[in-house]
Formats: structure tokens, C-alpha cells, sequence
């Protein structure tokens, strides 16, 4: 029952926002092992689930922040390098389940195979914060110390996770290119349905869209199936 609760709210959490998988009172998963696919910052992907690190938040891959100099960086990417990174020196990552989030992603404690805490490392380098919200300040000496140290995201300025989602979450990103705008018609006309795409491999929205749409194998963008490729993107 569980597991087709799970499923249930994956596919039609658009129309039930009111359900929240953390409430469900049958048994939690088991822990989950193996080598990871970097989503973005705070999510990775294993065995084709999708998990998001409990208690940290993580810039988006559209997010940009400025620098030490006010020069705009493409943050939210320089935080999924880094960790991808940081997992790749010991593998395979093992993930202990916490909860469910509303999106029916699996919240989870994740360490590399040699122990070292993810999102413990991620905050102290200053690639992601401490979300008092949910880790009611497990982390937060860890981001003193990144803060102190002008690592990461602290050596210039930026806007926090949470809230640059909220702005952004009702907009529709038009194909942009950091030296002007490109029409619709030419940013079709670039994509091609190449094999082995990942959504850390994509930079827009309606990139995504595009290959979930025209290739063969976009359907693997959509994992919960509501017709909504790569959400981190959009």
C-alpha cells in the first residue's frame, strides 16, 4: 500500500497538493545505495529514484549570484559540479530515508562510501545552506564556518534558495542567452535528440520540453509523469 501511495501522488501531486507522503503512516523505505547521477545541488538520483538531501537547500541550476567583484556566476551549476565532484571521490553513496516531500521525492541523510556526511560537506564549502526549516540548525555552525572562511557562495552575494523559487515559480522562462534573447523557432532548431541525456546536462526549460516532446527516449525527464520535464529546471 505504500508503495502504491507512492506512485499515486508521483503521477497526480498536481491535483492533490493537499497530500503529504510524510503523513503516510506504512513503513519506510530502505535505505538506498549505489553510485549517484547529480540532479542539481541538493538532489541526486540512484537506481532511478530521485532523493533530496534533508536539511540543506541548494541553489538552483537557473540560479545566477555575484562574485566578490559583482560579476554574475552561474551558482546553482558550480554547486551540482562540486558536488558531483566531492561523490565521485568515494563511491557508492548510501542514503537513509527521513521523508517524503510533497513532490513524492525520497528526503534523505546521504553519506560517501567513506562516511562523510553530503550535506554537511555541501554547507561547509559554502555550495549550500543550512535550511533551519527542516534541520532546525543541524548545520548551522558549518555554515558560520563557510561564512567566516568567504568560501563558495559567501564570497560574493546571492539570493537564498527558497526565495528565488518563490519568484520565479510562476514565471515561463523564455530561451535566453546571457547576450540577448533567441527566438523560439532557433533554439528548436539547435536541439537534437542525443542519446544518454540527463537533466544535469541540460540548461533551460524549454530544453527539456523540447526533448520531452520530440525524442524517443524524453519520457525519462518526466520521472513522476505529470508532463513536466527536468522540474528543477522549470
Amino acid at each position: 500500500m505504500a508503495a502504491y501511495a507512492t506512485q499515486f501522488v508521483m503521477q497526480h501531486g498536481d491535483r492533490m497538493p493537499e497530500f503529504n507522503l510524510a503523513n503516510w503512516n506504512g513503513p519506510s523505505p530502505a535505505p538506498i545505495a549505489g553510485v549517484a547521477s547529480v540532479i542539481d545541488g541538493d538532489t541526486i538520483e540512484i537506481h532511478g529514484q530521485r532523493i533530496r538531501f534533508n536539511g540543506i537547500d541548494a541553489p538552483e541550476s537557473r540560479q545566477y549570484c555575484d562574485d566578490a567583484k559583482g560579476f554574475e556566476y552561474a551558482c546553482g551549476r558550480q554547486a551540482a559540479e562540486a558536488l558531483d565532484k566531492f561523490l565521485a571521490a568515494s563511491r557508492p553513496v548510501h542514503c537513509s530515508f527521513v521523508s517524503w516531500d510533497r513532490y513524492g521525492r525520497f528526503v534523505g541523510d546521504c553519506r560517501r562510501a567513506d562516511g562523510a556526511g553530503v550535506a554537511a560537506w555541501m554547507v561547509e564549502h559554502g555550495q549550500a545552506l543550512d535550511w533551519f526549516r527542516y534541520s532546525h540548525g543541524a548545520y548551522a555552525a558549518r555554515q558560520t564556518k563557510a561564512e567566516k572562511a568567504n568560501v563558495g557562495l559567501w564570497i560574493g552575494t546571492f539570493q537564498e534558495p527558497w526565495d528565488w523559487r518563490a519568484e520565479h515559480a510562476d514565471s515561463q522562462q523564455p530561451a535566453v542567452s546571457r547576450l540577448g534573447i533567441i527566438s523560439r523557432r532557433q533554439v528548436a532548431q539547435s536541439y537534437a535528440c542525443q542519446p544518454r541525456r540527463t537533466c544535469s546536462q541540460i540548461g533551460s526549460c524549454e530544453e527539456a520540453q523540447w526533448y520531452l516532446s520530440n525524442c524517443p527516449w524524453g519520457r525519462r525527464l518526466d520521472r513522476d509523469g505529470d508532463g513536466v520535464a527536468c522540474e528543477t529546471l522549470c
